[in-house]
């Protein structure tokens, strides 16, 4: 009986574990659903920036805002 009122309210599932993997363990709406692994960690799609390149970068932006700065003044 506790079993049936713990399947009723998902809260109450939670606090149990084995209830919860038993529950995804028998779902048919889970076991349908198609499955892929996905690794996007495998190769970089970020570049790696040379820190020559970032310094550039940074006073680039250091130099736009003391214009700015200046303009509003």
């Amino acid at each position: 009986m506790r079993h049936a009122q713990a399947s009723l309210n998902p809260f109450t599932m939670m606090t149990d574990p084995e209830v919860i993997l038993q529950a995804v363990e028998r779902s048919d709406r889970l076991n349908c659903l198609q499955r892929r692994i996905c690794r996007p960690l495998d190769r970089p799609l970020i570049p790696k920036v040379k820190a020559a390149d970032l310094a550039a970068y940074d006073r680039e932006i250091d130099l736009a805002a003391d214009e700015e700065d200046d303009s509003a003044i």
